[in-house]
């Protein structure tokens, strides 16, 4: 995101006028335990809208200084990646950056939301959170913010570079025989029937076939149940767009009848079965890429009948890969 967005917000705090009318930008200190929500703003100082005055010469020097200024508090400011507030519990900079981003407080509301693309501000930030901190985001980022992160993600494809990242190598690559990947997910809402997708885990695979395949796994208490009974398999399909709301995607997750044939299947996975209810009535994810290692998605139950109506089968789905798992068991 360009810092120059914010920049008319905090012109008040941020400025100092100086001797021969020259204005100062300067880095506000913010208060203890919200300091993390307001570092992103500063990681682009050299792209802060000039607020300087017709003084050339003044300009120059005071402009030099403020960046050398900077440049020392930046460094200083990114030496600790978290920090513990009264109740004791870590809160990491970088994850609580992406919070902030996706429900900032009001002075932090770009003026000018055209100025820049915001999901490519989020992948950057998604990017410098550790492989190994990103699962941080499922409990960090309440229902609205899974549903906004899915709003946000769409913005990718304004950016025809961004549009073609992606935040899964298994998904990218076209050779992929014998890997999996292990997700954590958590949806922003899902009716009492299928409560247990609130939580729940994701496997992708690869099969003999060269294809992408994967299943659901239910959250706790239900694992078992699901694993015997119904192991929820669904094929993967690359596709533009959500059939119901023509909003663009990355690809979807499609689940039939349950019926797979594939050569094999990974070691321990349950035989294929046939889809209970609802994942028996067409359903489809949809997944757009958010960042490295973090996908959202929208759950549609598209119908067998011609004439049924589309419905959204729950609220939009937070997918972070589990890199702890993935890399056990490849």
């Amino acid at each position: 995101m360009r810092a120059s967005a914010y920049a008319s917000a905090y012109a008040s705090a941020t400025t100092s006028t100086l001797n021969g009318g020259a204005v100062e930008q300067r880095r506000p200190s913010p208060p203890p335990h919200i300091s993390c929500m307001l570092n992103f703003p500063y990681h682009h100082t050299h792209n802060l809208r000039s607020i300087c005055t017709r003084s050339e010469p003044a300009k120059f020097c005071f402009c030099r200084a403020s960046a050398r200024e900077n440049a020392k508090e930046t460094a200083a400011w990114d030496e600790n990646s978290y920090e513990v507030p009264r109740n004791g519990k870590i809160e990491y900079l970088d994850e609580q950056d992406v919070v902030t981003f996706l429900d900032p407080p009001k002075e932090l509301i770009p003026l000018d939301p055209s100025s820049y693309n915001p999901a490519s501000y989020l992948w950057k930030k998604i990017e410098e959170i550790p492989e190994e901190r990103r699962h941080h985001l499922l409990s960090l980022l309440n229902p609205r913010l899974i549903s906004r992160a899915w709003e946000v993600a769409g913005r990718r494809y304004d950016n025809p570079v961004l549009a073609k990242k992606s935040a899964s190598s298994l998904l990218s690559d076209g050779d992929c025989a014998g890997s999996l990947e292990f997700w954590k997910c958590r949806t922003s809402g899902a009716p009492l029937p299928i409560a247990w997708m609130n939580s729940f885990d994701k496997v992708i695979f690869c099969s003999g076939d060269g294809k992408a395949h994967g299943r659901l796994i239910g959250g706790y208490g239900l694992s078992g149940i699901i694993n015997s009974i119904a192991p929820l398999y669904f094929n993967i399909r690359h596709i533009n767009e959500v059939i119901s709301t023509e909003e663009p995607c990355d690809f979807a997750y499609e689940f039939g009848d349950g019926l797979l044939s594939l050569p094999q299947y990974p070691q321990g996975f349950p035989k294929p079965a046939k889809h209970p209810w609802p994942f028996d009535d067409q359903v489809v994810i949809y997944v757009r890429h958010v960042g490295p290692g973090v996908l959202v998605g929208q759950a549609w139950q598209e119908g067998k009948e011609l004439q049924q109506v589309p419905k959204k089968l729950c609220g939009e789905i937070l997918m972070v890969k589990d890199y702890f798992v993935s890399s056990e068991k490849n």
